[in-house]
């Protein structure tokens, strides 16, 4: 059985996040989106794909460079991501004609009620809904204190998140 946790990210948190799943999942690696943008990791097992919260939802182009000229003020000590402005969740969800077999949604967002920040978990489980399937578990959205750091304790929910996701989708495989 195999697992892949997919994500994009920013400024390091929703890859922290997205690395802590993929602790609780092991042995599982994280990757980002970015080398897999022509669906690969789709035929795993499981898949468990995340991204930061941009304007309610999902990044888009515009907000990816918002994000870069964000990092690029010194008053904001923001450290920009390798490929963070490259294409990301969105753009891998698009280009899907078949949803994987079994996947989960996770996002990343300010610590202010979902209703003013929106969830980029919620525009994932959207999309792949469209294409016919249902999560294996209800998304999960991890918070980030206005400061741009996780809130603390988001980083071992994460970790605990995987392991429920793993105990789910291959345990059954062990009362076979």
């Amino acid at each position: 059985m195999t697992a892949v946790v997919l994500y994009e990210s920013m400024f390091g948190n929703t890859r922290r996040i997205a690395e802590a799943i993929a602790e609780g999942l092991a042995p599982v690696t994280a990757v980002t989106v970015e080398p897999c943008s022509r669906g690969g990791g789709a035929d795993a097992d499981l898949v468990v794909l995340g991204a930061p919260t941009h304007a309610h939802t999902l990044p888009r182009p515009e907000s990816r460079k918002e994000a870069a000229r964000w990092a690029d003020d010194p008053e904001q000590h923001l450290t920009l991501e390798p490929e963070a402005t490259a294409s990301g969740v969105r753009e891998w969800l698009e280009q899907l004609t078949t949803p994987p077999e079994a996947w989960a949604a996770f996002g990343t967002r300010v610590d202010i009620p979902r209703m003013f920040a929106g969830d980029a978990s919620a525009g994932i489980q959207r999309r792949l809904r469209r294409l016919g399937s249902d999560p294996i578990a209800e998304s999960e959205c991890f918070v980030v204190t206005t400061k741009n750091t996780l809130v603390d304790g988001e980083l071992e929910r994460a970790r605990e998140w995987g392991r429920s996701l793993g105990e789910h989708v291959f345990a059954p495989l062990g009362a076979e």
